[in-house]
């Protein structure tokens, strides 16, 4: 009897199984259609979309859509297409998450470990800042441009996703630093090393989870940002508001196979960063979320 119900117990967890695995694969078909309708019709003539035939493989395969987004499209008022706003989002991204991640790190070494009176309420006003919406901060953001005269240009989109990143990157080191043993801080600090030197030689070294934490979420909300970068960019304007003014600025007949393939281009890097490095997002999340 026991064996017949061991036997019953294994076919029945195999069926409840498979039918979580065929859930699953539904979401997923359903998750990726959008993408798929991208991809395929991105390497499609215009006639073979236009004539209705948009969830169909290619009769015809070519690579000339996506030619014509990055150098030739027309884009606003000029045939650039995105190539110059790909490079604009570069120089944007990449020194606004460092700049970002360095400055949270210290800002979350200073809160746990070199603490001071009202610490806590400097913590407090930081992460409400997390919470603010990006439409409140336009006038005070726009009038601190204009005066330092960053206004429409890279350096100054750099100083705006600086200033509203510094509050989740704080949050994350905080938290993250705040499980590390304050033990072998004091120890530093009688055998003679100092603020910077503690932080460069013992706690950097460990912060690889959370710094990718940090680099994964400020990396996706950079690049994907549109509000600040059609209020701020001026002549240097980011991928995504490139992306808007292509849909936008077409005119006649729309080239629908254009803007899939530009859409696909704006979100490569996004998709690159998560295919490289997602998987170490949730566990530099936990990392820090359990002391001892």
């Amino acid at each position: 009897m026991a064996a017949v119900a061991q036997d019953t117990a294994v076919s029945t967890g195999r069926v409840t199984r498979v039918f979580i695995y065929l859930v699953l694969l539904l979401f997923a078909l359903f998750y990726l259609l959008p993408l798929y309708v991208m991809g395929i019709n991105s390497v499609k003539p215009l006639s073979e979309i236009t004539g209705g035939n948009m969830m169909a493989l290619p009769q015809v395969w070519t690579l000339a859509p996506w030619a014509s987004a990055w150098s030739t499209a027309q884009i606003g008022v000029e045939p650039t297409g995105l190539k110059p706003y790909f490079l604009n989002s570069i120089l944007m991204v990449v020194p606004a998450v460092a700049i970002s991640s360095i400055v949270g790190a210290l800002n979350g070494y200073i809160l746990t470990k070199w603490r001071f009176r009202g610490d806590t309420w400097v913590f407090g006003l930081m992460l409400f800042s997390c919470f603010i919406p990006f439409q409140i901060v336009l006038i005070p953001m726009a009038v601190v441009l204009g005066k330092l005269g960053l206004a429409g240009s890279v350096p100054g989109l750099i100083l705006v996703h600086v200033v509203y990143g510094i509050g989740f990157t704080t949050l994350y080191f905080r938290n993250y630093y705040a499980a590390f043993p304050t033990e072998l801080i004091r120890a530093a600090q009688i055998d003679g090393a100092g603020f910077f030197r503690i932080f460069w030689r013992i706690l950097l070294p460990v912060s690889g989870p959370i710094a990718v934490v940090s680099v994964i979420w400020q990396f996706t909300n950079i690049w994907n940002d549109f509000l600040f970068g059609a209020s701020f960019g001026g002549t240097s304007q980011p991928m995504t508001v490139a992306l808007n003014n292509l849909v936008q600025s077409s005119t006649g007949v729309k080239e629908y196979n254009v803007h899939f393939a530009g859409a696909i281009l704006a979100a490569l890097p996004t998709l690159f960063v998560y295919i490289v490095a997602g998987r170490y997002f949730v566990r530099g999340l936990m990392a820090g979320s359990v002391k001892g």
